[in-house]
């Protein structure tokens, strides 16, 4: 009896309460770069300190810019796959046998997990022979 009046009981209330916000499309149109970070050297709170029109509380697309030997691409797709990034589009070719690949995905964006994955990208890209360009945040430009 109580499995079927869950929806209304006090917990069902509850639970039902905790749903988030739907998930921020990375596809949207009205996607603009809010804030980036090409400098190994910047801080992730430096540089998001100096984003422009940066929404801290709201979900943005976080997107990392690899260059990567043609080869390793499939590879470093699968392992980033695994925390929900995904390629932005085709790799697009350079000529010199790599590739610059971005790989994306939805987020809350802070200082200290900007750092962490900015780092964990380094050292994917460097296990596969390849470099990380850098990073930036895509909001939506204008009020939904």
């Amino acid at each position: 009896m109580a499995a079927k009046n869950f929806g209304r009981t006090w917990l069902g209330r509850l639970l039902r309460g905790r749903r988030g916000p739907a998930p921020l499309d990375p596809a949207r149109a009205d996607l603009v770069v809010v804030v980036s970070g090409y400098d190994d050297a910047e801080a992730a709170s430096a540089a998001l300190a100096r984003g422009t029109g940066w929404r801290p509380a709201e979900q943005a697309v976080l997107r990392h810019h690899l260059v990567l030997p043609t080869a390793a691409v499939e590879a470093v797709l699968s392992i980033v796959a695994q925390d929900g990034y995904a390629a932005d589009g085709p790799s697009r070719p350079r000529g010199d046998g790599t590739v610059e690949l971005g790989v994306q995905r939805v987020q809350v964006l802070d200082a200290l997990h900007c750092s962490q994955e900015r780092s964990r990208m380094a050292g994917l890209a460097a296990r596969h022979d390849g470099t990380v360009l850098g990073w930036d945040a895509r909001q939506p430009g204008g009020a939904d």
